[in-house]
This record gives C-alpha cells, structure tokens and sequence, in this order.
C-alpha cells in the first residue's frame, strides 16, 4: 500500500500536531474540523510550531513554506474519502470516535486505511463497527507530536499484516520511532503513565502532599522533567480521567480506581492548561498550585 495523502478528523492539539509532522514528512493533508474557528487555530498553531523549529535550525524557511502549502482543510468530512489513510484525531470518547468513523464509512475508496490516535480504547472494537476491519489499525502519537520521537502501533484482532507493515513505512518516514502494542486497554505508555498521575492524585486527596510538593518530589527525586500533576494539567484532566475509566471498566481491578479529586476537577471544568484552570490556575503570568 502506498500512501499519498492523509486525512485527519480533529484540529485540536493532537490533530495540528499530526497534520505538521505528515505536512513536513511529504505527504499532502487534508484536516478536517466541526468548527471554522477550530481550523484557523490549528493553522496558526502550525505556523507558529514550524517558524519555532526555523529559529532553532531544525528545518529551512522553504521547508516551512512547503509544509504549509501542503496543508487543506475542510468542515465537510466526507471530503477525507479520497485520502490514502484517514487518522481520527478527536475527543477520548469511544462514542464520539464511533460517529466519525459512521460518518466516513459511506465515502471511502476500497483501499483506504483507517486509523483512530486513540490512547487507550479497544482498537478491535472501533474497527468492528467499520466496513474494513483488516485495514483499521491505532497509531497513538504523544504530545506534543513535532517533539515526541515515539509512535505506538496498536493492531487489533483483524488488522492485517499489509496494513500493519505500510504504517510501520509511514511512522519511519516521519523520522518517529514505533513501539509495537498489543490491544488491552491504554497500550502501553497510558498503561503506566496515567495511573502514576493517578497515584499522584490520591497522594494530594490524602494530604500526603500539597500540588508543589508533589511535583517537586517527582522532578528532584525521580529526576522526572514534569510533575505528575503539572503533567496532568498538560494532557487535560478529562483525558486522565477518561483513561482511568477505560482502565477500571476494562481490567475490572481496584488499583484502576480514578480519584475522586481528578473526577470533582473534572466535574468543575478545571482540565488544566487548556481551560486555564487545573492543578494549577494558568491565568496569571506564572502557574499557581490550586491546592
């Protein structure tokens, strides 16, 4: 299978982070959104992503240009149908996935891939509901996607080797590194790093620590570049929380249990950088503990 051109469902920050790394890899992208205003954010975001990596020497201005030249965009998903390999990019919500998928399935050519950036739903069950099982597969990429070297490749039950070889291709050509993962519930990464920021959690519900407390023992004690918390509030805490829920419904075991703290900030609208409120309040000129 050849790859040419790639659609991706999603302008949020994992959706502009794949469009530029596939956008400066070659490849011609095709990013689609529900929101005009979600689309012209991306391509700033882009814009600014790839002038950071001209100022520190990383790529040329005519890669930049280049990059964003390849770049379209589309409110209209059935736009994506004639794309080489389709990557779904959106919220951590299986019925939200589901629907996109829904929604693609009457417009796509015969050869198509599919693949869902999911961090931790079943990739058997996403691909089940689709016409193409065999050419359904998880490409989880980490945040922030133009940094973040590593790429997990999730196969489920029915994904064929052919399918799973051209997107072993594509994740080299990126200059990314695979890991391949088998499909139980977070993979891999999720599978240890969610539940240590949940662990994180616990440890500031019980009053073992406060926020900067936390944070400080983990990066001068275990020589981690982030906190578990400060981390938290990078990923958003809907997400943790979402994962941890895959985690406990999945592996039917305690330990997965999610903090009652990480579900009342949730349940506040504190998901960390992106709402300006988490484990740290962001609306000030330096970060604040909340707690």
């Amino acid at each position: 299978m050849t790859i040419l051109t790639v659609g991706v469902v999603g302008a949020g920050q994992m959706g502009n982070g794949i469009a530029h790394v596939f956008a400066l890899s070659g490849y011609d992208v095709l990013l689609n959104d529900v929101a005009p205003e979600s689309l012209e954010r991306a391509m700033g975001t882009i814009g600014k992503n790839l002038d950071r990596q001209v100022h520190r020497g990383k790529i040329s201005h005519e890669e930049r240009d280049a990059a964003l030249g390849r770049i379209r965009t589309t409110l209209t998903i059935a736009d994506l149908g004639q794309t080489d390999l389709i990557i779904e990019a959106a919220t951590e919500r299986e019925p939200v996935k589901q629907a996109i998928f829904d929604s693609l399935l009457p417009h796509l050519k015969p050869e198509t891939i599919l693949a869902s950036n999911t961090s931790s739903i079943s990739i058997t069950r996403l691909a089940s509901r689709t016409d193409r099982p065999e050419k359904f597969i998880g490409v989880h990429f980490m945040n922030p996607v133009p940094v973040m070297q590593l790429v997990e490749l999730i196969r489920g039950i029915a994904t064929g080797e052919e399918t799973y070889r051209t997107l072993l291709g594509v994740i080299e050509r990126l200059g990314k590194t695979p890991a391949s993962a088998e499909d139980f519930p977070a993979f891999i990464v999720n599978r240890i790093l969610i539940p240590m920021i949940n662990e994180a959690v616990y440890t500031l519900y019980e009053g073992v620590g406060n926020v900067q407390s936390i944070d400080m023992a983990m990066k001068l004690g275990a020589n981690h570049p982030m906190g578990p918390l400060e981390l938290a509030d990078f990923i958003g805490l809907d997400t943790c929380l979402a994962i941890m829920n895959v985690l406990y419904d999945g592996l039917a075991d305690t330990k997965y249990r999610p903090c009652p703290l990480l579900t009342k900030y949730v349940e506040a609208g504190w998901l960390g950088r992106k709402t300006g409120r988490g484990f740290y309040d962001y609306r000030g000129e330096t970060p604040v503990p909340t707690r």
